[in-house]
């Protein structure tokens, strides 16, 4: 169900009908066509925009389109008025009953109701999180991991076929020094006095992990060179980090399906496949980059290298897979990978980066695009940087991450579920200021409070009238007589709950779920609004003491909105609450 579709559906016959009756040309498009919320409420309930597309290729006025188009949509008993506005805008009031219909419909489905088809199942991959398996997870992780798992919920419910996926960079040098670091925590265990030179990872995470080493292989490494125990502990080393980190993911609600190594990308053949396929399309050659834009490095000297002609696939510049040694650059198995997602059968690839790596985005489209022949698109989305604060102050490092401030700090001061909400209250793209205070305050500045609270007073709501005796339950109160349903604010709370169809649909196609928490705060002010308007009016409130069909439209409406409530904080990953302490 949605109200939205349903009336630009109208509108569209409206100006089919208009054709048939010679007020437009025939052959138009109805393509850019939209049916939208006004910017000012007070306008009307819906607006659309047909005139304005229209006007040019029928060469009409534009106002003179929306005036026909006026006279043929107020035949339809859904819409109560419809007015001219501007240069042509189409402005529309819906009747009462449509609204008291979106009530019943959302009792009708449950939190199903706004679940769209839109991605027809589409085999959508959304990687995320994806850090080197080298420590626990520090607050950046968390802002990509929320945003990340949120997404693919979003996609999940608008119709698509999610795959969540995570890539462990367990291929790399920084694994060699995570195995030392690990050696070192080793020595210790067995009572040596070890030093942690520059570069290796010092943080209080090791200590386990190098008495677990201990414990596995006894004295068997000491005084040993590297040689006989590098390869041993640094897969020990990953499996203890890649643990750690899925309990932390756990922690915060989060559950890949796919874990990807890159280790198994060398010797394996898949890197030197994924270069053969892109040679095979005449992008790969052997040549000299310019030098880095702006000072010429001192160090630098022109040197053949095999490179990837990526700008023929919009990249800036072309770059380099094989250094002049022989050996992989950092890009070529990151090809190989995608190479591997797209060889899955992927419609679409989702990659979520932090800022940090910005400056991968157009050489990571270039491959995909040259892989797939530009079949699969590659959204990258970037989350910007968290900043803690504690009593005004930032927060402080970890002392047992050593440099950072982890996951689990965040987590065990606040919850996994208001972690999560406050993580998607900006854009992803925009910097988020993150105040261990201020989240936990009980106030209507605190979204998470303010959506919750709505929550949990619909919930009180619903005991207090089973203890009363009277019947809340869904089918019951979707059948009440919901045309009592009649003053303005009860009516603008239906026609809020009808976006969300809509909103669902908006936020799939951008990847962008931080419209699912910006919407819910809007309908927990409105709830709120209403909810306030009955303590000054007693026609407003949800229990009429000696009258049960009265109560229960005024329930049922509360209670449709807890369903779009704890809908959309399911695609967030909270758990809706059903009482605040």
């Amino acid at each position: 169900m949605n109200l939205f579709a349903d009336i630009r559906a109208l509108v569209v016959d409206c100006l089919q009908d208009m054709v048939a009756a010679g007020q437009l040309p025939e052959g138009l498009t109805m393509d850019n066509v939209t049916v939208e919320p006004p910017r000012d409420a007070a306008h009307g309930d819906m607006a659309t925009n047909a005139a304005m597309v229209l006007a040019k290729p029928s060469g009409q006025k534009p106002r003179d389109i929306a005036g026909n188009l006026a006279a043929h949509l107020i035949k339809d008993d859904r819409i109560s008025k419809a007015e001219v506005a501007g240069p042509g805008f189409l402005n529309l009031r819906l009747a009462p009953d449509v609204w008291q219909g979106v009530v019943s419909g959302i009792l009708a489905a449950g939190t199903d109701f706004g679940r769209a088809s839109l991605g027809h199942g589409k085999k959508v991959n959304v990687e995320y999180v994806s850090a080197n398996p080298t420590g626990p997870l520090h607050v950046g992780h968390t802002r990509g991991a929320v945003f990340g798992d949120a997404l693919a919920s979003l996609l999940d419910f608008a119709g698509f076929d999610v795959t969540r996926e995570y890539y462990i960079n367990d291929g790399g040098a920084q694994v060699d020094v995570l195995a030392r670091s690990v050696y070192l925590r080793y020595l210790e265990a067995h009572g040596q006095e070890v030093a942690f030179p520059d570069g290796t990872y010092p943080g209080d995470y090791l200590i386990a992990v190098g008495e677990a080493l201990k414990d596995k292989v006894g004295e068997a490494y000491l005084d040993k060179g590297e040689q006989f125990w590098l390869e041993d502990v640094r897969e020990f080393a990953t499996e203890a980090m890649m643990g750690l980190i899925r309990a932390d993911l756990k922690a915060l609600g989060v559950e890949m399906d796919v874990f990807y190594s890159e280790k198994s990308l060398y010797g394996t053949g898949r890197i030197e496949a994924a270069i053969d396929d892109l040679r095979g399309k005449g992008l790969i050659y052997e040549g000299v980059l310019e030098p880095p834009k702006g000072k010429k490095p001192e160090d630098w000297e022109p040197r053949e290298q095999t490179l990837f002609a990526s700008t023929e696939h919009g990249d800036d510049v072309d770059r380099p897979v094989k250094k002049s040694d022989g050996s992989w650059t950092y890009f070529a198995p990151d090809i190989a990978y995608h190479y591997d997602k797209v060889s899955r059968g992927f419609d679409a690839l989702i990659d979520v980066f932090g800022a940090d790596h910005g400056g991968y985005v157009k050489r990571m489209k270039a491959a995909v695009s040259a892989l797939s022949g530009g079949q699969v698109p590659l959204d990258i989305k970037l989350t910007q940087l968290v900043k803690l604060y504690k009593n005004g102050e930032p927060f402080k490092m970890s002392k047992r991450a050593g440099t950072f401030v982890t996951l689990r700090d965040v987590v065990d001061q606040v919850g996994p579920d208001v972690t999560r909400f406050v993580m998607l209250t900006r854009k992803n793209d925009a910097t988020l200021d993150f105040d261990f205070d201020k989240v936990m305050e009980q106030s209507r500045e605190n979204p998470v409070f303010y959506v919750q609270y709505a929550h949990a007073r619909i919930a009180s709501i619903l005991t207090k009238a089973t203890e009363a005796g009277i019947a809340v339950d869904d089918a019951t109160l979707a059948a009440a007589d919901l045309g009592q349903l009649a003053h303005a604010a009860e009516l603008s709370m239906a026609a809020k709950l009808a976006e969300w169809p809509r909103l669902v649909e908006t936020a799939a196609r951008s990847n962008e779920p931080h419209r699912v928490a910006f919407y819910l705060y809007e309908v927990a002010s409105e709830f709120h609004s209403l909810y306030h308007l009955g303590r000054s009016d007693d026609s407003l409130r949800a229990v009429q003491e000696g009258n049960v069909a009265t109560s229960q439209a005024k329930i049922a409406l509360a209670r449709a909105t807890s369903v779009v409530i704890a809908a959309g904080l399911g695609i967030l990953g909270v758990t809706p609450a059903q009482e605040m302490r």
